[in-house]
């Protein structure tokens, strides 16, 4: 998968993993990224599947309406990529959170739904539910941070609110962050993922 890797001063430090929006690239969450944590490894991948010219991680039949099959490909393709990339790069596979927005969030929100211990913790910047009517792994205390804004119209509040449920029950800790604003990042999520990292991983 096309990507790129930055060494980060503090090894002990979680790599963070970036995963842009629909038209992003694997450079678009960087700037979130040195707030969340300056110190940390970061590694950015880009989405594998392009829609009219648009790269996403995965294929959709309609605006909300994801191609589940795609969708279960996909995931396995960014869990082995990431199992290739902490070989390559010589960082601990086991101490990696994603930080992902939209398409991105989706595609991480859909790594916890399908493989146990994938992450160390997760920022889901207006996610949707992945899959709904499956069984999701253990996820004891695993840390979320989901950002979701009040008016967004392709992510509506009931989505937040089933994907926290869903999270909660198999066991994460899930903390939400509502903002007024629609689909767009605000400075407000930002700041606020900043400081539930920042309580997390010191």
């Amino acid at each position: 998968m096309k990507h790129f890797y930055k060494k980060g001063q503090d090894e002990r430090k979680p790599t963070l993993l970036l995963l842009h929006g629909t038209g992003g690239t694997e450079n678009d969450l960087l700037p979130i990224a040195e707030i969340i944590d300056p110190t940390a490894s970061i590694l950015g991948v880009r989405g594998n599947v392009s829609e009219n010219g648009m790269n996403r991680y995965f294929k959709r039949i309609a605006e909300g309406v994801f191609d589940e099959e795609d969708l279960l490909f996909r995931t396995k393709e960014l869990s082995d990529f990431l199992d290739y990339a902490a070989e390559q790069y010589e960082f601990d596979r086991n101490n990696i959170v994603a930080m992902g927005y939209s398409n991105g969030a989706n595609i991480a929100g859909s790594l916890l739904f399908h493989y146990k211990n994938v992450l160390q913790g997760a920022i889901l910047l207006h996610p949707m539910v992945p899959r709904r009517g499956v069984d999701l792994p253990l996820m004891k205390n695993l840390p979320v941070f989901i950002g979701a804004g009040k008016n967004d119209p392709i992510c509506p509040a009931q989505e937040t609110e089933d994907l926290a449920a869903l999270l909660s029950e198999a066991g994460a800790s899930v903390q939400v962050y509502w903002d007024e604003q629609g689909h767009q990042l605000t400075r407000g999520e930002i700041i606020e993922a900043a400081k539930w990292y920042k309580r997390l991983f010191k």
